[in-house]
Order: C-alpha cells, then structure tokens, then sequence
C-alpha cells in the first residue's frame, strides 16, 4: 500500500517552497525552482508514495510565514516526520540546534557528533535533508567560512542566512 501525502506550493520571499505532507506532519520542504530532489529522497525513505496537490494546513502556512516575517523560531512548531538513518536522523537533529544567524562548517559537526573524520558523512546526511529551511541545513558552511553547496541554490543559501542575521539583531 502506498504511502499518500499532499504537495502544496507556498510562497516566500526567494521563490515558491513546495511543502510535501500528511496531516500537520510535514515530510519535506524545498524550493520548487531549485531543483531539490526531496520527492527522489522520500520516495527512497518512504517506498511507494502517492502525491496529491493541496493547501498546506494553516499551521505549516503560518509557520512559515512567520518565519519568513523575522519570527525565526516559528518552524520549531512543525511535527516533522523524516525517517533518515540513524546517522542522517543525529546529523538533522544537530542542525537544528544551530542558533538562527549562526553557521557550523562540516568539521564542526563532524566533531560536535564525535566523529572528526566523518566530514563526507556529515556532508552527505546534510545533503540528503527532505526538509529545507525548518532543518536549517543552510546553516553550514565551508571550513574556510565559503558557502558551499545547497539544494535551493547558493543565492537562496546566501539570502536566508542574511534574513536570519538581520532578523536575529
């Protein structure tokens, strides 16, 4: 049996935001023009998956328009269903602790995880995040302080952590 979740389109400052879900469970985010493979990532986690259009519920709309109007912590709100490896499961968990305004590089998990030399595992586990924005992955940046791969674009990357930093002061 197939697993059916609705996909609805929202809109934010940087461009439309696909939002994939069941209920109020959100199992995915990404931008729709960034070319984010969040269907291929559930699909792999979830098996058969059959995707209906719809409107978000009011809480994820709200969220995330509240996010986008400064109030940062307002994603914390959404249950979040992600089902990762127990690797990538640690790895997202992490990532939402990193303070909104505030970037980590690669190393800097790897170590936080007690795992120094797992650099490519943490890169990997941040690339394969189904939920953009609310497991903040575009808060990790190169060691040397450069932006370095996202999904939704290094511009979305770029636009989000200065939205973050002005909304944080």
């Amino acid at each position: 049996m197939a697993l059916e979740l609705t996909l609805a389109m929202l809109p934010s400052p940087i461009g439309e935001i696909r939002v994939f879900f069941r209920d109020e469970h959100l199992y995915g985010a990404d931008f729709a023009a960034g070319g984010s493979p969040t269907e291929q990532l559930l699909r792999a986690r979830l098996g058969r998956l059959t995707l209906a259009s719809g409107t978000a519920p009011a809480p994820v709309r709200e969220a995330f328009a509240r996010y986008f109007d400064g109030d940062l912590p307002a994603l914390k709100t959404l249950p979040l269903v992600t089902q990762g490896t127990p690797f990538q499961e640690q790895v997202w968990r992490l990532l939402r602790k990193i303070p909104p305004g505030r970037t980590v590089s690669y190393a800097e998990l790897a170590e936080t995880l007690g795992k120094p030399k797992a650099l490519r595992a943490v890169g990997l586990a941040n690339g394969r995040n189904p939920i953009s924005v609310v497991i903040p992955c575009h808060r990790v940046i190169g060691k040397n302080g450069s932006l370095t791969g996202y999904g939704g674009g290094l511009e979305r990357k770029a636009w989000l952590l200065e939205h973050e930093r002005q909304a944080s002061r």
